[in-house]
């Protein structure tokens, strides 16, 4: 029944998302425009470049990734759909790992994969653009996870949109953190692989537990 039900919802999402491409398109071409113009900016210098790689790339996914989730689910809650799951006793958690899921595929997924544009634009070793990528596929979804709950908090607010950034932001630091670190470990010649297993691991728990945690926050946004 629990399968039959997400696999149910991921095919709806998924139709949603390829219907609405401007939605997921904007923030990868923010990402695009971030690290295109970064070079640009900071000049043409290797060494400087290969330095601010991780960084500007990390920073771009970021800010992209926290574009796109201010209206994970405002649409549902105005239209009724929110209001039709709950009331139908389906179960919401499973609509919500299923749209979570969904999301981080157009987002972060794409993201991951466009980051290896760093390789031309930073004069990053193709090993380490690799790397970078991993970092990115292995943090992405707990910085989704804690998105999605800054999302879910300011659903109801008439501003939310404003407040979801300010509030996700500051909770996704220590992602950044993390994995930079680990791309700039193994630049160095060291072991980045063990924070990347920690990030990993955080990761995993944030996308067992975030479905259940926003779902019981969309109740209370619906009941209200």
């Amino acid at each position: 029944m629990m399968k039959r039900a997400f696999r149910t919802m991921l095919v709806r999402e998924w139709q949603i998302k390829r219907q609405g491409a401007v939605q997921w398109l904007f923030p990868l071409m923010i990402f695009l425009i971030i690290i295109v113009l970064f070079p640009l900016a900071v000049g043409s210098e290797p060494r400087v470049l290969l330095r601010l790689a991780t960084s500007a790339v990390w920073i771009a996914a970021l800010l992209s990734l926290v574009i796109g989730v201010d209206d994970l689910f405002k649409a549902d809650l105005e239209n009724g759909t929110l209001a039709q799951i709950v009331v139908s006793d389906a179960p919401l958690a499973v609509w919500v790992f299923a749209r979570l899921l969904t999301h981080w595929v157009f987002s972060a997924g794409f993201v991951s994969v466009l980051s290896l544009f760093a390789t031309p634009l930073f004069k990053v070793p193709i090993d380490e653009a690799a790397m970078l990528m991993l970092s990115l596929i292995v943090g992405s979804p707990l910085m989704l996870m804690l998105s999605a709950i800054a999302s879910s908090l300011t659903l109801s607010l008439k501003n939310g949109a404003v407040l979801v950034p300010l509030i996700a932001l500051p909770m996704q630091l220590p992602v950044l953190i993390f994995a930079t670190g680990a791309v700039d470990l193994y630049a160095t010649g060291l072991n980045g692989l063990p924070t990347l297993a920690l990030l990993g691991s955080m990761s995993i728990v944030a996308v067992i537990v975030t479905p259940w945690i926003v779902a019981q926050i969309l109740k209370m946004a619906w009941a209200s």
